[in-house]
């Protein structure tokens, strides 16, 4: 059975005419004709009936359309698949932040490999800076950064994590879900400092108090202020990302300051321009949630 055949047999009943079919498929209409009339010969059974100019599937060809649909998508997957070994890297070298590094990569690596499966991945793990350097360098393919901008570079948003407030689980204020900066400026913190420009947003919130909050202890990493909560050495600004686990099993939780209302710090991927455009794709169409 000629896939040809298959592929006229699905654009006719899609589009409903034998002329129209020919003309998205480059065909004459005759041609289309003429591997419709195949096809039917080797099922032994009519698949449309003609009405003038337009055609409506048989009761046989209504029973044959989700098979001939399969084998079609089946088929250009196929192809698809053997087209993209010439352009997919043998090693794909991949950079990304420490938030990155701990949490999205672990479950997106399995997801790549499963699309990809013939592909080796290396994974560095460092600053956006020396990441974007290193993409500019070609000491790396692609990288997950904070949301940068070069001339050199495409830059495609992966995804948004909202900063909120989170507290252990037995917490005084964890009957809440909303509160403001003077209901919080008295509790013992744990500051997480990222570096990220939106971060200053954080300490704005108290600037405009009569006192500073009660920084007991300052950190640029989040596993470590995460587990201080848990620990009830304080409370703590968090990206969600890094406390999804946690929620999810009410260690923590989380309450929205509206002070902060909108402050989220953006992961974008980025690339060579013109280069690894299939990957990226990828990776965006399968974006973290």
């Amino acid at each position: 059975m000629n896939i040809e055949n298959i592929e006229a047999f699905v654009y006719v009943f899609h589009y409903g005419s034998f002329n129209k079919a020919a003309e998205i498929l480059f065909l004459s209409q005759p041609s289309v004709t003429a591997r419709i009339q195949t096809l039917e010969r080797e099922l032994d059974c009519r698949l449309f009936d003609r009405l003038g100019k337009q055609v409506q599937l048989t009761e046989k060809g209504r029973q044959f359309l989700p098979y001939a649909q399969q084998l079609l998508q089946i088929y250009q997957k196929g192809k698809q698949h053997i087209q993209r070994q010439g352009k997919i890297p043998n090693e794909l070298r991949i950079g990304c932040t420490v938030s990155v590094s701990n949490y999205i990569i672990p479950e997106l690596l399995p997801k790549l490999k499963a699309e990809y499966p013939g592909l080796q991945i290396k994974v560095t793990t460092s600053t956006t800076d020396d990441i974007v350097a290193k993409v500019l360098n070609r000491e790396l393919d692609i990288g997950f950064v904070r949301s940068v901008s070069h001339p050199y570079l495409q830059s495609v948003k992966y995804y948004e994590d909202p900063i909120r407030l989170y507290v252990y689980a037995d917490h005084p204020l964890a009957g809440i879900t909303e509160a403001s900066a003077d209901m919080i400026v008295d509790q013992p913190f744990v500051f997480f400092e990222c570096g990220a420009l939106d971060w200053l947003r954080v300490h704005r919130v108290f600037q405009s108090l009569n006192k500073p909050p009660a920084i007991h202890i300052h950190t640029d990493n989040a596993e470590m202020a995460k587990k201080l909560v848990l620990n009830k050495v304080g409370v703590c600004f968090l990206p969600g990302v890094c406390v999804r686990n946690e929620v999810r099993d009410r260690l923590l939780v989380p309450i929205d300051v509206s002070e902060v209302a909108g402050v989220a710090l953006q992961t974008n991927i980025i690339s060579l321009s013109g280069e690894h455009s299939e990957m990226v794709q990828f990776l965006v169409s399968d974006r973290f949630v």
